[in-house]
């Protein structure tokens, strides 16, 4: 135990104003250390984090914290005595109007007004950077997400990793990471074979081959393959499907590549596996794990030691024919994403890809990396409902409902906060009448409408000549201002959490909250002068606080890639 001697004296507490859960957090460890220093208690006792959260019922206070819990005994005290040194220092700050003990040593905390009032202020100093930090700074991440094969038009589980993925690349950039969004386009392999052999089979009036690809969009993609190369189905067989698979990709990738931009998702980079194999990375990347002893031969064949990372067996990577496995190509893609610059490759992959999750990981160690700069994420399936009956198969793709089905049943912003406001390991029905409603139990429409309803109050505060400029934020002190205020207070510690879990769906659950304390607080606060009433200084806070609201909704709308309407 580290005593310090009987000259240490109090330590200084900071002052703080703008009192986010974060900096309470920071409030409460700096207030522990002093006063288990006055007692020559050890500090070393403290929890590295200190849990900050908000009571279910207010009247326990604005935030909660079980700290003294956590440290008393460590300490060498009752909890409830350390949570009464802590209530008494507490209240000497600025921050924290009282610090209650309850039960056997939770603290319950009401913060000063002045104190929650900065929250308001930092909200209107920072703007659209209001959240951000510089947590990630430093980290380079490449993150991939989509990658349907180019074979057909995305499918509804592509659509939506194009919107969580999107979403994810948003927010780890609010946190300073230098993203790269990336596509890898699967051109190589035996379903690119099947595919230029239906786009032949449709161009010269033939039924779908076994195993081929169906579906409308098949036929137009022949089509277009036919109409760019004159005389192309004179030419030999062999010719013919070698122009069909190369043209057919382009088409169907121009196409794919249309749809995300119009869904509002942008890839900066798109890798090839054709590219990989044809330039000879997968030939050298091999070669550089059969050097290191990282693969190993049996049974006529080159394996790669993939159950010493959690996979059920070792994986194949060359064939004892001597031609590569599909794992062979991720080997490749993987050195080409280090050799680029990635500190974290985080793969997006779809629900039957659960087993790739120890074969990349056994990648990365084959390589020498932590298994640790890999992370893959899992997507659970989605199925649309419509009058409580599944949405039947897309006209044009045959066989699924594809992205552009989606949207044209409820537009790009629907779609794209329904599908991110979920988590990715939850399977995922889609209520088309819900989504398509102007109703509150519409989760999108309910935080767009609070974000219309704050842009049209600025504009009637225009009209009316009141002004939120040098508000006197110490009058926001009734209920429902003091509940706006603390739910802003929490977006940015929701970025962090969302960051770091890899998790863009507490950005969304978070704007709910969010809209519903505004929509409390407007109907119970009025917020402009009626009648003859001259505009005073509680309508400029009031105002001041409606423009935070409006910020931060933007600002979180923003980062699922959705709009903030201005009138609805």
């Amino acid at each position: 135990m580290r005593c310090p001697g009987p000259e240490v004296g109090r330590a200084p507490v900071p002052r703080i104003s703008g009192v986010t859960p974060a900096a309470l957090a920071d409030l409460l460890h700096a207030v522990a250390v002093d006063v288990l220093t006055e007692r020559g208690l050890d500090t070393a006792v403290l929890p590295d984090t200190v849990t900050v959260e908000r009571p279910r019922n207010p009247e326990h206070g604005d935030y909660a914290t079980n700290l003294a819990l956590r440290s008393a005994k460590k300490a060498g005290v009752a909890p409830a005595e350390l949570a009464g040194w802590l209530a008494t220092r507490l209240e000497d700050t600025d921050a924290i109007a009282t610090a209650e003990v309850a039960g056997p040593g939770f603290l319950n905390l009401r913060l000063a007004a002045d104190a929650q009032a900065g929250i308001v202020d930092a909200v209107l100093t920072a703007g659209e950077a209001y959240g951000h930090t510089d947590a990630l700074t430093g980290w380079a991440i490449n993150l991939e997400f989509v990658s349907a094969n180019p074979t057909g038009p995305i499918h509804l589980g592509g659509t939506r990793w194009a919107a969580v993925g999107d979403a994810l690349g948003r927010v780890l950039a609010s946190q300073g990471a230098a993203v790269t969004r990336e596509y890898y386009v699967n051109d190589a392999g035996a379903q690119i074979d099947r595919f230029a052999e239906s786009l032949l089979a449709a161009a010269e009036g033939r039924p779908v081959p076994e195993n081929g690809y169906g579906g409308a969009y098949i036929a137009e993609v022949a089509q277009k393959v036919v109409t760019a190369s004159e005389g192309l189905l004179d030419q030999p067989e062999a010719e013919k499907l070698a122009a069909f698979k190369r043209l057919g990709v382009e088409a169907m990738l121009e196409e794919m590549r249309a749809s995300l931009e119009s869904f509002g998702t942008h890839f900066d980079v798109w890798s090839s596996e054709q590219a990989l194999h044809s330039s000879g990375a997968v030939e050298r990347s091999v070669q550089e794990l059969k050097d290191g002893d990282a693969l190993y031969f049996a049974d006529g064949a080159w394996w790669l030691r993939s159950s010493d990372h959690g996979d059920d067996k070792d994986r194949v990577v060359i064939k004892s024919d001597g031609s590569p496995a599909y794992i062979a190509g991720d080997i490749a893609y993987y050195r080409d994403k280090r050799a680029r610059g990635a500190d974290l490759a985080i793969y997006m992959l779809g629900a039957d890809h659960h087993g790739y999750i120890h074969r990349l990981k056994a990648v990365a160690a084959a390589f020498g990396d932590d298994p640790a700069r890999v992370e893959v994420l899992i997507g659970q399936l989605v199925s649309l409902v419509r009058d409580g009956q599944p949405v039947k198969m897309s006209k044009r793709a045959g066989t699924i409902i594809t992205l552009e089905d989606l949207v044209d049943a409820v537009g790009v912003d629907a779609a794209r906060y329904t599908l991110a406001r979920s988590s990715v390991d939850q399977v995922l029905e889609i209520d088309l009448d819900l989504i398509s409603s102007r109703t509150n139990e519409n989760p999108v429409f309910y935080v767009q409408y609070a974000h219309a309803r704050l842009a049209s109050l600025a504009r009637n505060a225009a009209d009316l000549g009141v002004s939120a400029e040098s508000p006197d934020l110490a009058l926001l002190t009734h209920p429902r201002e003091g509940d706006l205020i603390r739910t802003l207070g929490e977006f940015p510690r929701v970025l962090s959490s969302a960051a770091n879990l890899r998790e863009p769906h507490r950005v969304a659950r978070y704007l709910e909250e969010l809209a519903g304390a505004y929509h409390r607080f407007y109907d119970t606060c009025r917020v402009l002068p009626q009648g003859d009433e001259v505009p005073g200084a509680l309508h400029t806070a009031r105002l001041a606080l409606c423009s935070a609201a409006r910020q931060v909704l933007a600002n979180g709308l923003g980062l699922l890639g959705v709009s903030a309407p201005e009138r609805m």
